[in-house]
């Protein structure tokens, strides 16, 4: 029997990770967000994300893809760049 993979939520949405690019939000909705972590820093053992690109991003198959974006920012740090696209796609699922 195979085991099903839990999916990760943060505030009721899903998070997704492949390699450095985090998508948060479920394709299912009008709009997602991404995050690419475009540098990092060595603490300890651990490699920490200092600078991070957000974006959100219509979900529209449809559309081209420099038209999906719709927002983008820089932010230093994972936790930082993760509170932006929260509230971008919160407001953006609203209707705001």
């Amino acid at each position: 029997m195979a085991e099903e993979k839990a999916v990760l939520m943060y505030k009721g949405h899903p998070l997704m990770r492949k390699d450095n690019l985090i998508y948060y939000g479920s394709m299912a909705d009008t709009h997602i967000v991404m995050l690419q972590i475009l540098e990092t820093k060595k603490v300890g053992d651990a490699e920490i994300a200092s600078r991070v690109s957000v974006q959100l991003q219509l979900t529209d198959p449809a559309a081209k893809s420099r038209d999906r974006v719709i927002k983008k920012s820089e932010k230093a740090g994972l936790y930082t760049a993760l509170d932006f696209g929260c509230v971008w796609l919160e407001r953006a699922l609203a209707g705001k």
